[in-house]
């Protein structure tokens, strides 16, 4: 199994960077209050709490599953789920961010649709992800770690291809609101960088 173990580090790594998207669903301090602003953050909030446990959960499985002295068969098993899991994760934050409607501020309609549009892409990525690892060969360990490679380097993609619409919707006034919500504040990974 020593081929594929610097490939699954690699692909741990990447992993946990495409992680940070949802993760990055905290806003800044602030002490205005706007009530109807309030309560758009406080729903989304709520919803994207599991969601974000759900993400970290898949992440840990991966991480464990290139730790361990996996098998090829084990690790596809592990990896296929997370993604999946992974791909119903931001498609649920995406339904959560539609149901709550457009928050009440400046562009607040395209910021919505924005972030909804990047949170279904991203979901769509980890599906697809999920039906390559699924094609790999398990009895060929060397294709099984080049297919791996290229799992890497798409991982990598999707984790720097940006957080720019859930950027967009947390600056500013729903930024700030959504900081005042305890259930977002835990969503944040213990260590996690918040934005501003």
């Amino acid at each position: 199994m020593e081929g594929t173990k610097p490939v699954n580090k690699k692909l741990a790594a990447a992993l946990s960077g495409g992680a940070v998207l949802v993760l990055a669903l905290t806003g800044c301090g602030g002490d205005d209050t706007n009530e109807k602003l309030d309560a758009w953050a406080k729903q989304v909030c709520d919803a994207v709490q599991p969601q974000a446990a759900k993400i970290r959960s898949a992440n840990a499985a991966i991480q464990k599953e290139t730790s361990d002295n996996s098998t090829p068969e084990e690790v596809q098993q592990a990896d296929s789920k997370a993604f999946q899991d992974m791909s119903d994760a931001y498609k649920a934050i995406g339904a959560a961010v539609t149901k709550a409607g457009a928050p009440e501020v400046e562009d607040g309609q395209k910021k919505q649709t924005d972030a909804v549009k990047e949170l279904n892409g991203i979901s769509a990525s980890y599906s697809s992800l999920r039906k390559q690892v699924d094609g790999l060969d398990t009895d060929d360990q060397g294709k099984f770690a080049d297919g791996l490679k290229d799992i890497a380097s798409e991982l990598d993609k999707l984790s720097k291809s940006g957080s720019d619409a859930l950027g967009a919707l947390e600056e500013g006034e729903v930024g700030e609101a959504m900081s005042r919500q305890s259930s977002c504040r835990t969503a944040t990974a213990p260590g996690q960088a918040t934005q501003g």
